[in-house]
């Protein structure tokens, strides 16, 4: 992946990343993770958050791409986006792929100084 590539991908990702630095945020996309659409008030149970707060945050994170939510009734049912997910991994494992070829380079290197 040419650097012009990698520089597009993390313009797109960084403001899912930006969401997820959020502990609340992170907790929230765990639960939609584990328990799949779910609405604020079972996203905010057993907490000590208020659905105002994971209102706010459920927000956030739709911006970010990594929810979305729909009307069921009275309430909102929130779940995850999975692509959003996508592109997150496949930034991720470019990443992953760039430090474990430089990390290559590097140990044939060192073993060419030693040899």
């Amino acid at each position: 992946m040419s650097k012009r590539q990698l520089s597009a991908e993390l313009r797109h990702a960084k403001p899912l990343f930006a969401a997820l630095g959020d502990n609340t945020r992170l907790y929230l996309v765990g639960r939609l993770c584990v328990g799949g659409p779910l609405s604020i008030t079972r996203l905010a149970e057993g907490t000590r958050i208020s659905r105002q707060a994971v209102t706010k945050h459920l927000h956030v994170l739709k911006g970010a791409g990594l929810v979305k939510g729909a009307r069921s009734g009275r309430e909102q049912i929130w779940e995850l986006n999975p692509e959003s997910i996508q592109a997150a991994r496949r930034y991720l494992d470019s990443i992953s792929r760039q430090w474990s070829e430089a990390l290559g380079r590097l140990k044939a290197f060192v073993e060419d100084e030693r040899g």
